[in-house]
């Protein structure tokens, strides 16, 4: 292994329910010392504000999100994404600070005695090994997905992020382009999340989450989908779909958001976007399965969104 791994395994990392970052220290992967956070006021719950929208702190559980009414009714399909990750006792500590800045999945990353970008290493072993679970878009050198739920729903909302050193970032801003493949996020060393601001809901939005998975509890999705809608006069007035799993980082689906703005809320015009929900992907050899999962997932939310 390379000095420059090793100098990576062993930087500061900061702690807060642990979640991720236990299993990394239990595995090695992450050595360096540990600087413990505490909840406050400001980073803890929820703040609604008189135009009615909201900000989220970076302590507060992925659970809290998941059970409360108001966000199930403005941002429904950022409920059903908290709901649908991990396991129930995962997401009662798991919090969204937490879920933002999680690391890489990859089973490459994740053993300690393996190189690879993410910890210095001079390339993915991913690329050229196994990689059944990897991207479908491939956009740079890394072939992990990321692995935030999250990140995908709150790019679906054009949600700002808050952290200790600025003040408005986007999710592109946090996350970056995937170009970067020696980084899961663009955080500066030691900036911290504070928090998520959501804007006020559209009047009449319908949202809906989905992931496909290879188990049927406690796994990371193979692919998933997040999309709102408004529908009005039989036509979508407003579309937003995104997909985590199979890429870099969270996507916006625009060439199938273009098929659907302002057409006909119909199996038609359902089953020419999903097809377009794929355009711009380069699987890899092992991954063009996701491919016919993203459409599906798709075509199966877009039904159902109208039926709602």
């Amino acid at each position: 292994m390379s000095s420059a791994s090793m100098t990576a395994f062993r930087q500061p990392e900061f702690r807060a329910a642990g979640t991720d970052l236990s299993e990394r220290r239990r595995t090695g992967v992450s050595k360096g010392p540990l600087i413990d956070l505490a909840p406050t006021p400001e980073t803890t719950g929820m703040d609604w504000r008189a135009d009615g929208a909201v900000r989220i702190g970076a302590f507060t559980a992925i659970a809290a999100i998941a059970a409360d009414p108001r966000i199930a009714h403005g941002w429904p399909a950022l409920a059903a994404a908290a709901q649908g990750l991990a396991t129930p006792q995962i997401r009662h500590l798991a919090t969204l600070g937490g879920n933002l800045a999680q690391r890489s999945r990859c089973w490459y990353f994740r053993n300690p005695q393996i190189d690879c970008l993410k910890k210095g290493g001079p390339d993915c072993p991913a690329r050229t090994g196994n990689h059944l679970y990897s991207v479908a878009f491939d956009l740079g050198p890394c072939v992990a997905p990321h692995p935030s739920t999250m990140a995908a729903a709150l790019l679906a909302h054009d949600a700002t992020i808050i952290t200790d050193k600025r003040p408005r970032l986007t999710i592109g801003e946090l996350l970056g382009d995937g170009f970067n493949g020696g980084s899961d996020h663009a955080l500066q060393p030691g900036e911290i999340i504070r928090g998520v601001e959501l804007a006020a809901p559209l009047a009449g939005e319908r949202g809906l989450y989905k992931r496909a998975i290879s188990r049927s509890h406690a796994e990371w999705p193979l692919a998933e989908v997040c999309v709102r809608a408004v529908i009005s006069g039989g036509a979508f007035r407003f579309i937003r779909i995104t997909a985590g799993g199979v890429a870099p980082v969270p996507l916006r689906l625009s060439a199938c958001e273009a098929i659907l703005q302002g057409a006909p809320a119909n199996p038609s015009t359902i089953a020419v976007a999903a097809e377009q929900s794929t355009a711009g992907a380069t699987p890899l050899p092992m991954t063009g399965y996701k491919l016919d999962l993203l459409r599906g997932l798709v075509h199966d939310l877009l039904e159902r969104v109208i039926a709602a």
